[in-house]
């Protein structure tokens, strides 16, 4: 089996598409279904000016689950042994819906705990992202064999592989690792395939696939009015003055001025607003808002171009400080921040920009860094639409369900509609068992800023698979370096990991 390979294909298709994202980086959503651009699992801080270890790549099989398709795609995979003992365990990071990172096999608690258990770290991106590429394009057609299921069996069998290559010893014990929907893989993982991985550590993962996830901006309003009521209020009043401005001329160029649109919300015909334009604008500015709830203080390198890294504390002192004007000028304001940090010259919001957008299946495409594959997952697989259902006061209830479900049709074809979404995760909890996962040495992490966190284990639920649910943390921030900040309760939930790791790991 060849393990090591290089394409030159898959060299020019990701140069490519590194370029046009950088060009087209102010018109792609920062946001988008829950998952900021470039996925959910951050780059680590690291102080080491040390090299990155090499990429390496694996045959891995197109199709797991029919036996007479033979064929074969180099799936990318990073290596670390510098700490690993012969008798040591092997950990294995999963990668997920955006590309893998090297940084990832120096730094981060993990590589803490494999420095003081000698073990062996893998890093396997996963498949249709980053340049692990299965299939010429992104057509419908080729997206098929994207989806966890193999996803999972691309592990099982790498775990088989790295067995062989590297002599890895009899009754060796490998823990997987993920963080958000790769937690989710960690756990499956474990419960699946039992006699290959021993122990699991399931980070901010959602184990219940749903379709309308209403309490995703519950979570949103918890965790900004426990910074401060007035922070909500604020967003309340705000969303009142948006809808009035919407209503004339005037207050339609206004918006266009102060959220920096790089299209008007024009009307039509009979003087009314696209309502899937009006939709779009605002679940943006809810997606932004939630973005910055999500990741708030999780210890990631923070790589905007001005260094700023807006929490939640940053955005509250924003919206609530007057001299601003308005609460609408606040929230414009918290907009223009977030656009000046990420590097963006404007708010691209419209429903048909990003249909379009979406549409695109070449590698080379934006949305190729991971937005067209997540889509197709949430529209083939999981759902986890963060609708407006739920908090309809906070930035109004324009994006409800149906608003997503007209996504998936729009982009991949009128057969993606609710009751395929509908039939899709109902199977999916049937395979996986949502949050009646039956399995063992899982321990299940999730921090109570994090909206992940409403569709995950966050109290134990079976002997063998304890949940840590931390206070006032974010999404994945356990899995990051330590920083001298760092909350005690996230301190004693990184320790109470190591201490379950030596545990099952003796």
């Amino acid at each position: 089996m060849t393990v090591q390979k290089y394409n030159i294909w898959y060299t020019f298709g990701f140069l490519t598409m590194s370029i046009l994202v950088f060009q087209e980086s102010s018109a792609w959503r920062m946001f988008h279904l829950g998952r900021a651009r470039g996925g959910n699992l951050g780059v680590p801080r690291s102080d080491d000016g040390g090299p990155l270890p090499n990429a390496l790549w694996f045959d891995q099989t197109l199709d797991h689950f029919d036996h007479l398709d033979v064929r074969t795609w180099s799936q990318r995979y990073f290596v670390n042994d510098t700490f690993w003992e012969r008798g040591g365990p092997v950990f294995l990071m999963i990668g997920g819906e955006g590309p893998a990172n090297a940084m990832w096999m120096k730094t981060g608690s993990w590589i803490d705990y494999a420095r003081s258990h000698k073990a062996l770290c893998f890093l396997l991106e996963h498949r249709y992202y980053g340049k692990s590429h299965p299939t010429p394009d992104l057509k419908v057609k080729n997206l098929r064999w994207l989806s966890s299921e193999q996803a999972l069996a691309d592990l099982a069998s790498f775990i088989t592989a790295m067995n062989e290559v590297y002599s890895v010893p009899a009754g060796t014990r490998w823990v997987a690792f993920g963080g958000s929907y790769p937690g989710s893989l960690a756990a499956w993982l474990r419960a699946k395939y039992p006699h290959l991985v021993h122990a699991s550590v399931s980070t901010s993962g959602p184990l219940l696939a749903k379709a309308d996830f209403k309490e995703y901006y519950d979570v949103v309003w918890d965790s900004l009015a426990s910074q401060s009521p007035e922070c909500v209020s604020t967003l309340v009043a705000a969303t009142s003055q948006i809808e009035a401005l919407t209503r004339t001329k005037k207050g339609l160029s206004e918006l266009q001025t102060l959220f920096k649109l790089c299209e008007p919300l024009n009307t039509t015909s009979n003087n009314k607003i696209d309502e899937l334009d009006l939709a779009a604008f605002f679940e943006t500015l809810a997606g932004n808002l939630a973005g910055i709830v999500q990741y708030s203080g999780d210890n990631r390198e923070f790589e905007g171009a001005k260094g700023v890294n807006i929490t939640i504390p940053v955005a509250c002192s924003v919206l609530q400080n007057s001299s601003l004007g308005a609460p609408v000028r606040r929230v414009a304001t918290l907009n223009s921040l977030l656009l000046t940090a990420y590097n963006t010259s404007c708010l691209d919001y419209t429903y048909k920009s990003t249909i379009q957008q979406l549409r695109d299946y070449s590698w080379s495409a934006a949305v190729a860094e991971g937005g067209r594959q997540w889509m197709w997952q949430t529209c083939t697989e999981f759902g986890f639409y963060q609708t407006s259902s739920g908090k309809p006061d906070l930035l109004g209830n324009y994006f409800p369900l149906e608003y997503f479900v007209r996504q998936c049709a729009d982009v991949f074809g009128p057969r993606y509609n609710g009751t395929l979404l509908q039939h899709a995760i109902d199977q999916t909890n049937i395979e996986y068992g949502g949050l009646a996962v039956d399995t063992s040495r899982v321990v299940f992490v999730h921090g109570s800023v994090d909206p992940w966190h409403a569709l995950g284990i966050t109290h134990t639920l079976l002997p063998k698979c304890p949940a840590i649910y931390i206070k006032g943390t974010a999404h994945c921030a356990n899995m990051y370096p330590a920083a001298p900040s760092d909350l005690p309760q996230l301190k004693a939930a990184r320790k109470m990991i190591d201490s379950l790791l030596t545990q099952w790991l003796s």
